[in-house]
């Protein structure tokens, strides 16, 4: 089924919807007896991967719903805040530079030091035209491998934030039903292979819910949304170099 998904689609979207739906993947491998697979378990089974994608489309919609208030809560976007003339993180002197080659692609005036310090507003919005043209001509992930890694580490960590309360409530769901099941045979006894199944699901949500609770974080998000906004605005370098030029055969 990943063939029909890109490498961005595959990493930053399908693979934070598995991780969520981990415990409810753990229950169905582990509780579902596979001996004779009747039809009503391949039915399932369909059914789940389908869902699988549907929640991989739904962490993307969460991770854009999340994303307008991690970026509010860092001042505005990474691409647009580490190009103002007050942020330290890229040297002043590179920045400038990038500036005016990108002004001369947008076909924008660069803002003086003096504006952008009386209209921040008006230097951000030239800021966020240069992210813009940066991240249209940097779709090529073979030659820009750091900013698409990048990329993909921030929408991974993004979409899994996004889906945060969900996976963990998806944890309440799993333990419950295990809990159930222990209570309706009325003994846990670890002989029985039931039994044995179902503790290692209740293992299996423990780990889930500890990961989601404590690594799964707003924080984690922003570092992840830096790192992409600073290799994006230093990809301007590579845009910069000449193009190479091809030697002509003698002759010719």
């Amino acid at each position: 089924m990943f063939k029909f998904l890109d490498t961005y689609s595959l990493r930053a979207r399908l693979f934070p919807a598995i991780l969520g739906a981990a415990p409810a993947l753990a229950a169905l491998a582990l509780l579902i007896s596979w001996e004779k697979v009747a039809l009503s378990n391949t039915i399932a089974s369909a059914g789940l991967l389908v869902l699988v994608f549907a929640l991989a489309d739904f962490a993307r919609r969460l991770g854009l719903y999340v994303e307008p208030k991690v970026y509010a809560q860092m001042g505005g976007r990474p691409s647009v805040t580490m190009f103002r003339r007050s942020d330290k993180t890229i040297e002043e002197a590179t920045k400038d530079r990038y500036r005016t080659f990108i002004s001369e692609k947008i076909n924008q005036p660069v803002r003086s030091s003096r504006r952008e310090s009386a209209n921040q507003a008006t230097a951000d919005a030239f800021y966020e035209a240069c992210g813009t043209w940066l991240r249209t001509n940097t779709r090529d992930a073979k030659k820009f491998p750091l900013v698409f890694g990048e990329l993909v580490a921030y929408g991974f960590r993004r979409n899994q934030f996004g889906l945060k309360w969900i996976a963990l409530a998806l944890n309440v769901v799993v333990v419950a039903v295990c809990a159930g099941l222990i209570w309706y045979r009325g003994t846990l006894d670890i002989n029985n292979d039931l039994a044995t199944r179902t503790v290692l699901v209740l293992i299996v949500a423990g780990i889930h819910a500890a990961y989601f609770a404590f690594a799964v974080t707003e924080n984690s998000v922003k570092e992840a949304a830096k790192k992409y906004g600073r290799e994006l605005i230093l990809s301007t370098e590579a845009l910069m170099a000449p193009a190479p030029t091809t030697r002509k055969k003698p002759g010719n």
